[in-house]
């Protein structure tokens, strides 16, 4: 498959990556990941070793798409869990003791 990554473009093959990719260590997994195998890489290594560039000449979107297209499992950044509303120690105690009752 022919894809365009940091503006060169690379014939890339599900076979290639897997071969590439057989004997690298995985880094520690802090974002996007690509699932290799059974492996779970870093998108910015995968795209060193598959590109031989320097991680800052792409994106993790742009591996990640060549990634997906090829058919390889790609995890984007985890849903980060929603802020939980702490009540000053007044409203607490207003809001334990309930609001007034209309008549």
């Amino acid at each position: 498959m022919r894809c365009v990554i940091a503006r060169f473009p690379f014939d890339l093959t599900r076979s290639g990556v897997l071969d590439s990719m057989s004997g690298i260590k995985p880094e520690k997994v802090s974002g996007e990941s690509v699932i290799i195998g059974r492996r779970t890489y870093p998108v910015k290594q995968v795209g060193q070793v598959v590109t031989r560039q320097d991680r800052r000449d792409f994106s993790a979107g742009e591996v990640l798409r060549a990634m997906s297209q090829l058919g390889f499992t790609c995890r984007g950044l985890p849903q980060a869990p929603a802020p939980v509303r702490v009540l000053d120690p007044l409203t607490h105690a207003s809001a334990m003791l309930g609001g007034p009752v209309a008549a």
